[in-house]
């Protein structure tokens, strides 16, 4: 991978982790899904002037803006209102372990050794970080957030082939115009008062909106779709495991959490056995 590209994919968990920790405090104006309505209706708005419409694939970007975005948003982030951004963080690596699964049943792709022992290790990482004791009584936010991580590795499935053939830009944009009126929608069915909330909302909020809408999605998602498609997913997923890493930091520095004992050990279990799936993967 020539460094250029190198560079790009290692800025999506950046992005991405810095995002994530900082989507909690916005959500005390916001609620989860009506905080990822607007990024994504944010980033599509900026976007879809300046790319064409991909008439061919429209129907599939609708079908992957409902399970990749409407329903794995609204899993991860109304978790993580639940629980420590710190442990979110570390949940959301079982993405990979989970993509391993999907892969078996969905694309009947078996796993080999090494891959099953990493599955064994991450869920062993993940019974040891679910009995930290900031998490007692918050099990629906952990079981919220893997729901995310599980749906966004199916997510990726069904992005991949539709990434290779248009650009990362147009596909963020048109992911953002479906995704962001479904998520607002569901806002005000199920969370309420959708226009009051944005009219309370103070100028750190929309501060937070406007990071996650041009940095995390406009510019992280694009670049991530640009890479998903130009390389193996096995190739340019080792990269996410800086994620938790920036995850981790950002919660400590921005939101002073401080992670205890249970939350280090299982997070690095986790770290441990997500990197035995990805890294030295050939097929």
């Amino acid at each position: 991978m020539p460094l250029r590209d190198l560079l790009l994919a290692i800025s999506v968990p950046l992005l991405w982790g810095v995002g994530f920790v900082v989507t909690k405090p916005g959500m005390e104006a916001f609620p989860p899904m009506l905080i990822n309505g607007l990024r994504w209706s944010l980033s599509g708005l900026i976007l879809v002037w300046f790319f064409p419409i991909p008439k061919k694939y429209l129907f599939n970007i609708f079908m992957i803006s409902i399970v990749s975005c409407t329903i794995q948003y609204s899993l991860t982030f109304s978790g993580l209102n639940l629980i420590d951004a710190s442990s979110a963080v570390l949940f959301v690596q079982f993405e990979v372990p989970f993509g391993v699964l999907i892969a078996y049943f969905y694309l009947k792709e078996k796993p080999i050794f090494k891959n099953i022992l990493g599955l064994i290790i991450a869920f062993a990482g993940l019974i040891i970080l679910s009995g930290s004791p900031n998490l007692m009584g918050k099990y629906l936010g952990v079981i919220l957030v893997l729901g995310g991580a599980f749906t966004w590795s199916l997510g990726q499935i069904l992005i991949k082939p539709i990434s290779e053939k248009i650009n990362g830009f147009t596909l963020t944009a048109w992911i953002g115009i479906f995704a962001g009126p479904q998520l607002i929608l569901c806002s005000q069915i199920i969370e309420g008062n959708v226009y009051q909330n944005i009219l309370e909302a103070d100028y750190k909020a929309w501060l937070i909106v406007l990071y996650l809408g041009i940095l995390m999605n406009a510019i992280g998602y694009s670049i991530w779709y640009y890479v998903l498609g130009k390389y193996s997913i096995n190739k340019i997923l080792p990269v996410m495991l800086l994620l938790p890493v920036t995850g981790v930091i950002t919660a400590i520095v921005l939101l002073g959490e401080r992670p205890n004992i249970n939350v280090l050990i299982g997070g690095l279990i986790i770290i441990f056995g997500v990197g035995m799936i990805l890294i030295g993967k050939e097929r």
